[in-house]
């Protein structure tokens, strides 16, 4: 699971990110300012910093020529400013991303994923898994039925894949959270029932009737045939 760190200065814009960054199943850690920011990149070494140009004590500017003295690690820069001088710098001090305020958590989401994709290419293994209807890449992290695009967010694509590796074997929460998200994982098991639902109702075409994605209650799910 991919790590993120947001160093902004203010606080709605923070947690708003952070929230939409969490929904994509990223581990997230925020920080209000560069010393706070600092501190906690040493301890918390992500794959990814979302990082604000603007702020009070040191500027980000500052924090991003501290962070290379460390690591390579890939940084979007968010700013006010929009003059061409000011991502200049930040593209000279080795930003590999610049968005302007005020942006779409949404797109830089995106933005995020891009850049993950970019940076970290031998995580993302160029495979193709099949079963039925269903081509799942790994590389984009695409979930296609009979060629049509299934939309899935990172949690439910990890979800996906673990299936895919496993067809046909009934899975407990506990084994799908384990495979999925990792021992470090902070949900709850029942989250996962949600997170089958959704599933469910994107890649079945009667919920009620499933024939692809099956519960065993009380012991866990099936994807793909009976347990073995």
């Amino acid at each position: 699971m991919f790590k993120i760190m947001i160093i902004e200065d203010e606080k709605e814009i923070r947690d708003i990110v952070g929230k939409y960054l969490e929904k994509e199943g990223y581990t997230v850690r925020l920080a209000g300012d560069g010393f706070e920011g600092l501190h906690i990149f040493n301890e918390f070494s992500p794959h990814l910093v979302v990082l604000d140009v603007m702020m009070p004590g040191i500027s980000g500017f500052d924090v991003l020529k501290e962070i290379r003295l460390l690591s390579e690690v890939p940084v979007i820069m968010l700013t006010a400013k929009h003059q061409e001088m000011d991502r200049i710098n930040g593209f000279d001090l080795g930003a590999d991303d610049y968005v302007t305020k005020p942006f779409s958590s949404r797109e830089l989401v995106k933005r995020v994923n891009a850049v993950l994709r970019r940076s970290y290419k031998h995580l993302f293994q160029h495979e193709q898994l099949f079963f039925g209807p269903f081509r799942l890449n790994t590389s984009d992290q695409s979930l296609y039925k009979n060629d049509t695009l299934i939309h899935l967010t990172t949690k439910e694509f990890q979800i996906m894949e673990v299936f895919f590796h496993n067809i046909g074997l009934l899975l407990t929460r506990d084994q799908l959270i384990e495979k999925a998200f990792g021992e470090l994982y902070d949900g709850y098991d029942r989250a996962i029932d949600t997170q089958i639902k959704k599933i469910r109702q994107k890649i079945e075409n009667d919920t009620k009737n499933p024939v692809f994605l099956k519960t065993k209650y009380g012991a866990g799910y099936i994807f793909g045939g009976n347990e073995q």
